[in-house]
């Protein structure tokens, strides 16, 4: 525990499941922007400070149909944090689920559980009920706070024995009073709400993420991990002001949006445009709509948004962040051709809260990963942990004021040596210190930004009547840096056939989310296997092993 404190949770479900303290990396607390009380909320720390530095009648979270201040989002934040305490028996401790796209109320959904003293454990839309109730049981969710657009499968999941009881839905407008039975609640409740007294290293995020083996993993990060990775980012990446408006595509059920869209903006008092299916069209014409000066995407939606920017190109953006997948050269090169702005690439993952490496500010060439932001650093090592010359490829190694905690994981012990952080991405240093990506280490595929598990996709598709058998890999494509590529061996009497590649399609979109279903098909005589069966994916990666039906 932090200086001594002790922890504000009674519900202590996840100080129990913690990975052992000698499996954990080795923390840089030494620099002097990490040096944090040993009580601390993070939700107060965001949000009553920004009003305490005078933003409260400043915008803060921007739509097309309204703009809410920092007092709004003060107000809604405690309303529901009362709803949680009072009427829904909230303890501190208990993790509490948000099922919602990118709107207003999944950001005063999220500051109230913190509040609350609560652990947030927010969850992507697309996510169907098997999917949710993996989460649901993992972290013994015992609230749930859904966009009534979106309950059905949560439902679902619930019914099939998940543990969460207690929900309650929103209908996006944070209206008390409105639609969902949230606002209903919110009706009568002060816009006042004593912040719990946490310690700053009690839990407050439970975030998952996907694994080569489908099953999720969860990652445990501390009330004081949300301060270290905001004051690392917007001291030493962004250079930003509370004149700037955020914009961006990711979902704030990833860090990565979270970061970006709520955490980052809120520090320094600025706003952000929240949109709910942030396309590139859309995302392009809203750049525009809102004078966006900040933009969060993936290198796959730049590369979109060139084909239909006009020629008066986006004239207010200034700072425009890459992240999610490998930035492409050309398309980093293209981008900085066509509005005159560099893209920042960066590097970061779930398991370490945000990013860690960037190449804002380092004269990294065009493609570059970059260098170590503040309070971080790097190096390439080799299967013994030993550091690699310059120039060669090995795994890369992390470790700063956050890192890696699974939730009750044994996975623990091969994310974390040697103090170190193995993030599973292969790459090299040259000689100025840079850090350039060569390849994910494992097997996830990495598709427009998410990361999909290949073997989730092969049980999907093996539940089908028509698979025999499968093996599942990404393969590259220009518009998606990957996409995910089914190879199919058919049971007999079904043909290979393009309305036999679509149903298959269909069925994995049906069973889990839709974003992860196989865009191109090839169907097999046999799978290349080894003596003891296994299936040999290198092998359908290095040849052209059957044609694809995309």
């Amino acid at each position: 525990m932090s200086n001594g404190t002790s922890s504000a949770h009674t519900d202590t479900f996840a100080r129990d499941r913690l990975p052992p303290a000698e499996t954990w990396p080795d923390l840089k607390l030494d620099d002097p922007a990490f040096r944090l009380p040993g009580r601390l909320n993070c939700a107060a720390w965001l949000l009553d400070e920004a009003i305490g530095r005078g933003y409260g009648d400043r915008p803060v979270l921007r739509t097309y149909a309204e703009t809410w201040t920092y007092r709004d989002l003060l107000d809604r934040a405690n309303r529901i944090a009362r709803v949680l305490t009072e009427d829904l028996g909230l303890q501190p401790g208990n993790r509490v689920l948000i099922r919602s796209a990118n709107n207003p109320m999944f950001v005063a959904c999220w500051l109230a559980i913190a509040k609350a003293g609560g652990i947030v454990v927010a969850t992507m839309p697309l996510l169907r009920a098997g999917e949710l109730s993996a989460i649901l049981d993992a972290a013994e969710v015992s609230h749930a706070l859904c966009d009534q657009r979106l309950v059905g499968e949560l439902t679902e999941a619930v019914h099939n024995g998940s543990p969460c009881q207690v929900q309650a839905t929103f209908d996006g407008s944070g209206e008390p009073g409105a639609g969902g039975t949230l606002e209903t609640m919110m009706v009568g409740k002060p816009g006042t709400f004593e912040t719990v007294d946490t310690a700053a290293d009690d839990v407050v995020l439970i975030a998952f993420t996907s694994g080569t083996t489908g099953r999720p993993k969860g990652t445990m990060h501390f009330h004081r991990d949300i301060v270290f990775s905001t004051e690392a980012v917007t001291r030493s990446v962004l250079d930003v002001s509370s004149d700037d408006v955020f914009i961006g595509s990711p979902p704030l059920a990833f860090t990565f949006g979270l970061g970006g869209l709520v955490l980052f903006p809120m520090h320094v008092g600025a706003s952000t445009v929240m949109l709910e299916r942030p396309i590139p069209a859309q995302l392009l014409e809203a750049i525009t709509a809102f004078r966006a000066t900040v933009c969060w995407t993936a290198p796959t939606a730049y590369r979109a948004m060139l084909d239909t920017m006009g020629d008066e190109g986006v004239p207010d953006l200034r700072l425009c962040v890459s992240s999610g997948e490998a930035l492409p050269r050309p398309t980093a090169e293209a981008w900085t051709a066509a509005t005159g702005i560099d893209l920042i690439n960066a590097l970061g993952s779930t398991e370490m809260l945000h990013m860690f490496i960037a190449s804002a500010g380092t004269g990294a060439p065009s493609g570059a990963l970059g260098k170590p932001i503040l309070g971080y650093e790097a190096m390439i090592v080799d299967a013994d942990m030993r550091s690699t010359p310059t120039g060669t490829v090995g795994r890369l190694a992390v470790r700063g004021p956050t890192g890696c905690r699974y939730l009750n994981d044994p996975r623990q012990s091969e994310y974390v040596r040697d103090g170190w952080n193995l993030t599973g991405d292969a790459c090299w240093v040259d000689e100025q210190g840079v850090f350039w990506f060569r390849s994910r280490a494992d097997d996830l595929i990495v598709s427009a930004g998410y990361n999909i598990a290949g073997p989730e996709v092969e049980d999907a598709l093996l539940a089908h009547e028509a698979v025999a058998e499968c093996a599942v890999i990404g393969t590259p494509d220009a518009e998606r840096g990957n996409v995910v590529h089914a190879f199919i061996r058919l049971r007999n009497g079904w043909a290979r056939s393009d309305e036999t590649a679509r149903r298959l399609q269909d069925h994995v979109k049906s069973s889990i989310a839709p974003y992860k279903y196989p865009r191109r098909i090839s169907f097999v005589d046999t799978l290349p296997k080894t003596e003891t069966g296994k299936i040999q994916r290198f092998k359908l990666r290095d040849a052209p092993y059957a044609p694809a039906i995309p």
